[in-house]
């Protein structure tokens, strides 16, 4: 794990207590608003409204008048109509509002998801084709459509009318449809820039009903899903939408929805953008990626218990299904990266694997990607020797234009700064790996790959109280845009440290001026840590109220926990007296002891090196081992400590070390038989010199 930068605000104390005076906010809600910049009340109050009134006028969208139009007139005329969505769960929710609402007003509707491992995204001449000729005659695009110029133009000249809603980018030009409904024409002034898919599809159900009210009620919670699951900004009207939707959520009367709520174990609890994001969403996902969405469409669309309850559970076993899927390529990715990656030196992963699943490869890229901090693209190569790959990147790197680099090795591409596909030939991926590498070297540091950690405000221990975190929900609902609040605090004692599920997580106990905080860190063990019982550090986190057996209290969801400023100050004073010693210079017997290890040190030292290395090799933040083997040996092995270890080892032939972008390298060396240290000069310099 790479050690993160933070980036702290520091909102202005006058404004702060001017937004809790006079806009009646609680102090740490306050101090989060003016770290965002809200430090009006008048702003904070329009940031925060989720007011129905800002809802805008649909037909304020180009060419919403035109599509609602042609809509009428093909319901008015008993037309064969057919939703053609997306299967991401953006495309699935915007395709049933609108099938559902069609229905409610007796039209002969259909819908068509295109398969994902077959048919790829969006339109297809194929699909057009054989869409006529079942009797359609208006096509409406959801989520897709916006740049399939030569598939909508097909459409047309085989005779169907077509309406496109899309929220993507568009071409310099627009297809030939009779509306097209995207706020992101060159030519629409519409007030608000990030609805999501579902969200041009609720704005022209608006346009048909002409009651956004009743739209809302009827289709919040969907829209809600939609929106959250695509990650589009929770501000403005998604704002409204997803608060809206949130709260019929609980109580929903789709009953493919309540259904998937209680097969997820969600039913009766609170509901979040969380529960969204992390629970329902891969589970509605899983369905497309593994070539099923119209499982998920059909689980919204039905009005069946028993069926949805079916539904429900098949959705849920993709889910797994995907799981099993994306576990095996990380583990193989892993294995592979554990010899053909090194983190001191490259900037980009680029694997390819034969027969990995092309709807999983997306979400292993961003695991990858949050593991070691850099872009990563994985390629799966088919029977064909065709290479259909995804990438995920971080701030600072902008994927998109790395691809263009390379548009000549490539047969497709497309994307954005963060995330993009690309089609390549498996005889070309060698050299796609050696210009992205080379593309890296020149257009990103070390530095740059430094995740960030942004944090709204410092607190002190007395601003932590229920009250407090309570008064926060006023944020709610978060999402891009309006991330839930982080706080940090300094100086904190570590009092204990507790593994939890196989030290896949470890609780802690924090201390500070006399308040004790119990804090989670998820996905993190123990063994991972910078730390230990008794040290200083400043932690970053979450708060919440935790509610057990009727006690509630306090709780810190940890982002980041960093070493204090004293306790590097601590490891610097050691260093100094280490440096003195390398440099040969005297020491005297009291700092000759603090440097000196006994066997027992060694030997933990050395068994932790053999047991995280990965094919010889382990990195590790410079100023964390000595505090892991610490952890795990209960001995008390100082930094300079360490590195007098790891001199022996070297002055042995055991190992080779350096250091380099805060990072400390250990390379193992192939010995045989049982390694001597007793002749070993530094060890035996150290002792004369402790007496």
């Amino acid at each position: 794990m790479k050690t993160k930068r933070w980036v702290i605000a520091a909102p202005d104390r006058a404004r702060v207590d001017a937004l809790s005076r006079e806009g009646g906010y609680a102090p740490l809600t306050a101090a989060v608003l003016a770290a965002r910049g809200l430090d009006t009340p008048q702003a904070a109050a329009a940031y925060l409204s989720c007011d129905r009134s800002g809802l805008h006028d649909p037909l304020l969208l180009t060419d919403m008048d035109k599509a609602a139009a042609v809509i009428r007139g093909a319901v008015g005329r008993g037309e064969h109509i057919v939703v053609y969505g997306d299967y991401d769960v953006d495309g699935v929710t915007a395709t049933c509002i609108l099938v559902d609402y069609l229905r409610s007003r007796g039209a002969i509707c259909e819908y068509y998801i295109p398969n994902r491992l077959r048919e790829g995204y969006g339109l297809s001449r194929e699909a057009m084709e054989n869409l006529y000729k079942r009797g359609t005659r208006l096509l409406i695009t959801v989520d897709s459509g916006i740049t399939a110029d030569e598939e909508i133009a097909v459409a047309r000249e085989l005779g169907m009318q077509v309406v496109i809603t899309d929220h993507h980018e568009c071409h310099e030009t627009l297809p030939e449809a009779d509306a097209v409904v995207d706020y992101k024409r060159p030519d629409c002034a519409y007030p608000f820039d990030s609805l999501a898919g579902v969200g041009v599809a609720f704005k022209l159900i608006c346009a048909l009903e002409s009651d956004a009210d009743a739209v809302l009620d009827r289709y919040a919670d969907l829209i809600a899903l939609g929106t959250v699951a695509d990650v589009m900004p929770i501000v403005g009207e998604n704002r409204i939408i997803v608060a809206a939707g949130l709260k019929k959520m609980a109580e929903t009367s789709n009953i493919g929805l309540e259904m998937l709520l209680r097969e997820a174990g969600m039913k009766h609890k609170r509901l979040t953008s969380s529960t969204i994001s992390f629970v329902l969403a891969p589970r509605i996902n899983a369905a497309g990626r593994m070539g099923r969405a119209e499982l998920a469409a059909e689980l919204f669309l039905t009005h069946d218990p028993v069926r949805a309850q079916e539904l429900a559970a098949s959705l849920c076993e993709q889910n797994k299904h995907r799981q099993h899927e994306e576990n095996e390529i990380l583990t193989q990715a892993l294995t592979r990266l554990r010899k053909e990656y090194n983190p001191i030196e490259d900037k980009i992963i680029v694997l390819a694997g034969k027969g990995w699943h092309h709807g999983v490869i997306g979400i292993v890229c961003s695991r990858l990607c949050d593991r070691y901090g850099c872009p990563v693209v994985l390629i799966s190569i088919d029977e064909d020797g065709t290479g259909k790959g995804s990438g995920r990147s971080i701030k600072g790197f902008n994927l998109f234009e790395a691809l263009s680099s390379c548009s000549d090795l490539l047969e497709r591409y497309g994307g954005h700064e963060l995330a993009a596909g690309l089609t390549v030939g498996a005889d070309k991926v060698d050299e796609l790996r050696a210009r992205l590498r080379a593309y890296a070297e020149e257009h990103v540091s070390m530095a740059e790959l430094i995740p960030q950690q942004n944090i709204d405000c410092m607190v002190r221990p007395e601003s932590l109280t229920i009250p407090q975190i309570e008064a926060l929900s006023v944020l709610e609902p978060y999402g891009m845009r309006n991330p839930e609040p982080v706080f940090c605090m300094k100086d904190m004692v570590v009092e204990d440290i507790t593994p939890i599920s196989s030290d896949r997580h470890v609780r802690l106990t924090l201390s500070k001026d006399g308040a004790r905080f119990s804090a989670m860190w998820f996905g993190t063990g123990a063994g991972g840590l910078g730390f230990v019982e008794g040290n200083l550090v400043d932690a970053a986190f979450h708060l919440e109220v935790n509610e057990f057996r009727g006690r509630r209290s306090v709780q810190l969801t940890v982002c980041d926990v960093q070493l204090s400023e004293c306790e590097h100050l601590a490891d610097q004073k050691l260093l100094n007296v280490y440096n003195t010693y390398m440099a040969d210079g005297p020491l005297t017997a009291r700092e000759a002891r603090l440097l000196l290890p006994d066997r027992k040190d060694l030997v933990a030292v050395w068994r932790h090196i053999v047991c995280r290395a990965e094919d010889g090799r382990l990195s590790v933040p410079d100023g964390a081992l000595s505090r892991r083997v610490a952890w795990e040996s209960r001995r008390d092995i100082n930094i300079g400590k360490l590195f007098v270890c790891l001199d022996v080892f070297s002055e042995s032939g055991l190992i080779s070390y350096h250091f380099k972008e805060g990072m400390l390298n250990i390379l193992l060396k192939p010995y045989e038989g049982k390694a001597d240290i007793s002749g070993s000069v530094v060890l035996a310099t150290l002792q004369s010199m402790a007496g």
